[in-house]
């Protein structure tokens, strides 16, 4: 096995060091002195121990921000000086590359190859996207009344907290960082308490990069009752951007009221993935794997509900189970593997139960169900589809969260569109057909942030990502994501004599 072995681990020094808390330029203990395990999901071994944050951290790391953000050198930094900055940060993320994504695939599980051909890249790209934006940020004049002069600033929002989740640890800090400092705002970061790491590395690379202190802060620990519920309700936070279970979304939408703070929100999803039978089958079963399967189900985008048009459902299941059979699952430092282990213990049993749900409701398993006997150790699933599956089961409706599909038979136009929607979520969508006018029928019927059509997973930093219903408001990416991270006043001049 391809094993990157100790020597060639270019993360052991970073996983030697102590794990603090960044606060105000510095790495501090927490309050509390607590700290916890965060652990190889592979192999279950306990990778290192992190500081524990939480209500009087969180307090600490605010008053830091709010400095920086009102009268720290920041605030009197050019936009060309922020931009450098940024595109600095992403010099060295670009540097250390293999180093983090040997950080990352360590901490969540995710292969190796994903997280050095996906992660990475993408987490450089979005902070140089971002960068460019921090020099053309601009106001309007408006001719509205001529005894008047009219104009508009856009100006950064403050102070803003950032809650991140567990599957996409790294990629997920660049799309809140990157709008975030592009617009001048400072930061409260909250990485996810099962995957701190590559926060805590890419910290110590703001740093160096030259930032000053109290722009970028980060508490590491837990949600509920602790630094992830503190700065939900903190008085002196001006925004809270989350991605993450539609449950917490709720709970930060109650907090927010407390000041009533803006909140972003990305949550879940259940996409439709539609294939008609005039597709390209063997690219939608290409697309279908990707959808499903890529980071071991453990996407909010995921394409966990596969409508196929009736008389292809044969044909297309015999081509998609032989292929999810040859896909290899293991340690994600193994370059072969193509599925790695669930990011938690408690996610494994989450995926497992929702299995035994989906059994228990009638639907036929065509492979997987279980955790895989040959691998002793780790959090794994094997890759699971259910045919026979009604739109109202459970395992067509809840968030699974795991590498398991839900295929549904259609038998019309009319019936998948109304099957489509029929979800609480409204995140993505997918459709696969030759037909142009099909494509872009169902695009505009889809009730959701994104679809793709003959493709899945398919991003850039340029392009908003976001969710309908459920999905959650406001977008990642893109020129509207900045809409997020600032405040627009209007300034009117008397021009009468």
């Amino acid at each position: 096995m391809a094993v990157v072995q100790e020597k060639e681990l270019l993360c052991k020094d970073f996983l030697s060091r102590p794990k603090q808390l960044l606060i105000d330029g510095k790495w501090v203990d927490a309050v509390s002195g607590k700290t916890f395990e965060t652990v190889n999901p592979a192999t279950e071994e306990v990778l290192c121990r992190v500081a524990e944050g939480g209500k009087e951290d969180v307090d600490k790391a605010v008053k830091a921000a709010r400095r920086a953000f009102e009268v720290g050198p920041w605030r009197k930094m050019s936009t060309a000086e922020r931009a450098r900055l940024m595109l600095k940060l992403a010099d060295l993320i670009e540097k250390h590359a293999d180093e983090l994504a040997q950080i990352e695939t360590l901490d969540n599980g995710k292969p190796i190859t994903e997280s050095r051909y996906v992660d990475v890249p993408q987490t450089v790209e979005t902070f140089r996207y971002y960068a460019g934006w921090a020099t053309k940020l601009e106001g309007e004049t408006i001719n509205a009344n001529s005894n008047f002069f009219t104009y508009t600033l856009r100006e950064p929002v403050g102070v803003v907290g950032q809650i991140i989740p567990w599957n996409f640890p790294m990629l997920m800090l660049a799309w809140k960082w990157g709008p975030a400092l592009a617009a001048g705002n400072t930061i409260v970061l909250k990485p996810a308490e099962q995957t701190p790491l590559s926060a805590l590395r890419i910290g110590e690379l703001a740093l160096e990069a030259g930032f000053p202190e109290g722009v970028i802060n980060i508490v590491t620990g837990f949600g509920a009752n602790s630094a992830g519920e503190a700065i939900s309700h903190h008085m002196d936070i001006d925004k809270v951007a989350f991605t993450g279970e539609d449950k917490t979304g709720k709970l930060i939408v109650q907090a927010s009221t407390t000041n009533l703070k803006r909140v972003s929100l990305e949550l879940g999803g259940k996409a439709p993935n539609i294939v008609f039978a005039d597709a390209d089958i063997d690219a939608a079963v290409k697309g279908a794997i990707t959808g499903i399967f890529f980071n071991q189900g453990q996407v909010c985008c995921a394409g966990s509900r596969l409508f196929l048009e009736k008389n292809i459902h044969d044909e297309f299941m015999a081509k998609l189970t032989e292929r999810v059979a040859k896909l290899r699952q293991g340690d994600g430092l193994d370059d072969k593997t193509r599925i790695g282990p669930q990011v938690s213990k408690e996610q494994q049993e989450r995926v497992l139960s929702y299995i035994n749900i989906a059994k228990g409701e009638g639907a036929s398993l065509a492979c997987g169900g279980e955790a895989p006997a040959e691998l002793k150790k780790g959090y794994f699933v094997k890759p699971t589809i259910f045919t026979g599956v009604n739109n109202d089961m459970r395992i067509a409706q809840e968030e699974v969260f795991g590498p398991v599909l839900a295929v549904i038979p259609f038998s019309n136009m009319e019936d998948v569109a109304e099957q489509a929607n029929k979800t609480t979520f409204g995140l993505s969508g997918a459709v696969w057909t030759r037909d142009v006018k099909k494509a872009h029928k169902f695009a505009s019927h889809i009730k959701a942030g994104t679809v793709w059509v003959n493709c899945y997973n398919v991003f850039d930093p340029a392009v908003p990502f976001g969710g309908y219903k459920m999905s959650g408001y406001g977008r990642e990416l893109g020129k509207h994501s900045i809409e997020l991270y600032t405040n627009i006043k209007s300034v009117w001049v008397n021009m009468q004599d």
